[in-house]
């Protein structure tokens, strides 16, 4: 499903009214219709149910007399609160408002305050509607909007918002001041960032996408982005032949592992294991091979010249390079550390590997060092694995600052350096040097603990060896990673998740994309 900024869809609304000639009154007509038909589908199981509609003096306003329409057609008590005098209403939005009976009318002027009748009316509602300000809002919410969304969020109420929650940064996904708490949220066309992006997403609820005419050659030349989710995401996993081997699904080579952290280095080649690689080997300071042939079953050990110190030195490199034949994806990072001689190991394989390769954790940290290092990469398929403290780093900006603007920081690095960008955290985005971008749709608040990252650097590792795109790999990799932690919270709860417990999913993640219905997920509800 393809999602899109704010100012792209005024951009799509534009030309449907100018270049294709659909009067914008019937484009608010579908609008508000649609939001209608899912109030009624939700919360319409009888007639004498009471609906406050609180409308702006904008389209959005315009998209909530239409509603108001549709839901007194049906027998219900219908009372819009307009936040502004009307004569600064104008154009459709004005014409659906004329349309409406004066007695379910009330206007309450943006400059005063919402009476103390005005709030009864919300208290005692059986549902409330959000039709206040929609995607332009830009700034922190102030005045009689403030008050309204904080009394619609005080209401025992149910909550429809129209378009998006009043309070949302339509492409960001900032919370500007406060925002409203929506059940249900129905929006046109497609949605927006600011739907799916956190911290935004929480006050979303339930997403319905309605249909309104957009020509389908606009929508789909628009600028925008894949939400990862089952059905698009199925069609990429590739089926196994009955005669393959285990030649055919590659050879990943896993540089991780110091002392203290042999459990990053076991997690990332386990779940490369589990994640149907053919061969894994793992490569690590020969003074840890002991532990780490214990906590590897499948997957092979290389031991590493370290000089007793359990570290990386520059003495691995010749040992590296005798590995590397026969090898289809590397993967470099998990539990390293930091020392200098790991950060010339790091440059050293970025500047003289041409297989694809993903850096990961202290390989990272390691790259912060010299950014530079990139303008000399060999391989044309480098994935940089970071969560924001280690984005933040690399950038040498701060963490809010990566957190404000997470895609726009993603693509733009994946742009100027020709990497592939993972940029984890709720919502993981993935960004390519050609400048697209996904967001993932799978994953829990579960996830949050140690060992995670160190399971998705496996995952995508064993995808690039069994000659998945790079691309797809990426994407593929993080959805399922997401999935797989899914499917332990729902069979044991968040709280407690492991990383091992995630890797003792991933076939199971694998299996439900293989046998996930075409029509599993409807194409107009996330």
């Amino acid at each position: 499903m393809k999602i899109v900024t704010a100012h792209t869809m005024q951009e799509l609304d534009r030309r449907a009214i100018e270049e294709y000639g659909i009067p914008g009154r019937e484009l608010m007509e579908l609008a508000g219709k649609g939001c209608a038909e899912h109030i009624l589908a939700a919360y319409g199981t009888r007639t004498s149910k009471k609906v406050v509609i609180l409308a702006g003096k904008g389209n959005n306003g315009g998209d909530g007399y239409v509603i108001a329409r549709y839901l007194l057609e049906k027998g219900w008590q219908v009372l819009v609160i307009v936040l502004a005098e009307q004569e600064v209403i104008h154009g459709d939005a004005l014409t659906n408002l004329e349309l409406l009976p004066d007695e379910i009318l009330s206007f309450c002027p943006g400059q005063g305050e919402i009476t103390e009748k005005h709030a009864d009316d919300l208290l005692q509602a059986d549902l409330l509607v959000d039709a206040l300000l929609g995607t332009g809002l830009r700034n922190d919410l102030q005045g009689v909007y403030l008050e309204a969304v904080e009394l619609i969020n005080a209401s025992p109420s149910k909550v429809v918002a129209v378009d998006i929650p009043t309070g949302v940064h339509g492409t960001t996904g900032r919370i500007l001041g406060t925002a409203v708490r929506a059940n249900l949220t129905v929006t046109f066309a497609a949605a927006k960032l600011g739907h799916v992006l956190y911290p935004a997403a929480d006050m979303v609820g339930r997403l319905v996408i309605v249909d309104i005419g957009i020509p389908p050659l606009l929508l789909n030349d628009a600028i925008g982005y894949d939400f990862l989710n089952e059905k698009l995401m199925a069609p990429l996993v590739k089926r196994r032949d009955r005669q393959a081997h285990k030649g055919h699904f590659g050879h990943c080579l896993i540089i991780a592992g110091s002392p203290g952290k042999t459990g990053a280095a076991a997690l990332a080649a386990n779940s490369a294991v589990r994640s149907g690689s053919g061969l894994v080997t793992l490569a690590v300071p020969e003074s840890l091979n002991h532990i780490l042939e214990v906590k590897t079953t499948e997957a092979m050990t290389l031991p590493l010249p370290d000089a007793g110190t359990g570290h990386l030195t520059t003495h691995v490199l010749p040992a590296l390079e005798k590995q590397l034949p026969g090898k289809q994806a590397l993967a470099i990072g998990p539990g390293i550390d930091r020392r200098p001689a790991g950060v010339t190991v790091v440059h050293t394989l970025i500047e003289t590997v041409s297989v694809p390769m993903v850096i990961d954790a202290d390989g990272l940290n390691a790259l912060a060092e010299d950014i530079t290092v990139l303008q000399r990469k060999r391989s044309a398929h480098i994935v940089l694995t970071p969560h924001p403290g280690e984005m933040s780093r690399l950038l040498g900006s701060s963490i809010p600052d990566v957190a404000a603007i997470r895609i726009s920081v993603a693509q733009e690095f994946a742009r100027t350096h020709g990497v592939y960008v993972v940029l984890k955290g709720a919502r993981t985005i993935v960004a390519a040097p050609n400048g697209m971008a996904a967001i993932n749709g799978s994953g829990n608040p579960g996830m949050a603990t140690g060992g995670m990252g160190d399971v998705l650097t496996g995952m995508i590792v064993s995808l690039l060896g069994q000659g998945y795109t790079t691309w797809n790999a990426c994407r593929l990799g993080v959805f399922l990673h997401g999935l797989a932690g899914d499917l332990v919270a729902m069979e044991q709860g968040e709280t407690g998740m492991t990383a091992s417990d995630l890797i003792e999913r991933i076939p199971l993640a694998f299996n439900r994309l293989l046998n996930a219905p075409t029509n599993q997920i409807h194409p107009f509800e996330l």
